[in-house]
């Protein structure tokens, strides 16, 4: 019986040592990224974006926890905009809003503290198309060793990405309307 125990053993440590060293050989950087067109002018979809008091309408991450904190700053929408979150499920963080070119693009410091320390940048690109809008909602940031695990163990393009498009369609929802 202890023999067995010993063979189990071993395998599951050269398994652990076999996903740690794949996950090491994937890049350094990540980006996840998902598109949608959305039938409503580039202004409306931007109001919806760069205030942080929307992201409730459409925000995927905004249903994570029912009791979850949030916290805006001043300003909460445009340049320079703050929105704090703290969550048993959704975990905590803040974000900031770095770059905001009316109408066409947002790009937000994204950080977080729980449950682990992070720091990303949120991009959304907003492009005429026809008489609609297409966005772009990208995620990008650099890929420790844990994150590598995760992605190799979960596929996190995958996992992320199913909460962008979920996203992506409430925001052509709530646009749309």
């Amino acid at each position: 019986m202890l023999k067995i125990i010993l063979i189990i053993l071993g395998l599951v440590v050269v398994a652990v040592i076999g996903i740690v060293a794949f996950a090491s050989t994937k890049p350094d950087s990540f980006i996840i990224q998902r598109s949608t067109t959305i039938d409503a002018p580039q202004a409306k979809v931007y109001a919806l974006i760069q205030d942080f008091r929307q992201w409730s309408a459409w925000s995927p991450f905004e249903k994570l926890d029912a009791d979850m904190k949030r916290t805006y700053g001043e300003p909460a929408a445009g340049l320079g905009g703050t929105y704090g979150w703290e969550g048993k499920k959704a975990g905590s963080g803040t974000m900031r809003i770095r770059q905001a070119d009316p109408d066409r693009r947002v790009v937000i410091a994204l950080d977080f503290t729980k449950p682990f320390p992070a720091s990303n940048t949120a991009t959304f690109e907003l492009e005429p198309v026809g008489e609609g809008t297409k966005v772009t909602w990208a995620m990008s940031g650099k890929s420790p060793l844990m994150f590598k695990i995760m992605d190799t163990l979960m596929g996190m393009d995958k996992t992320v990405g199913r909460d962008f498009e979920k996203g992506l369609a409430d925001l052509k929802a709530a646009a749309e309307k």
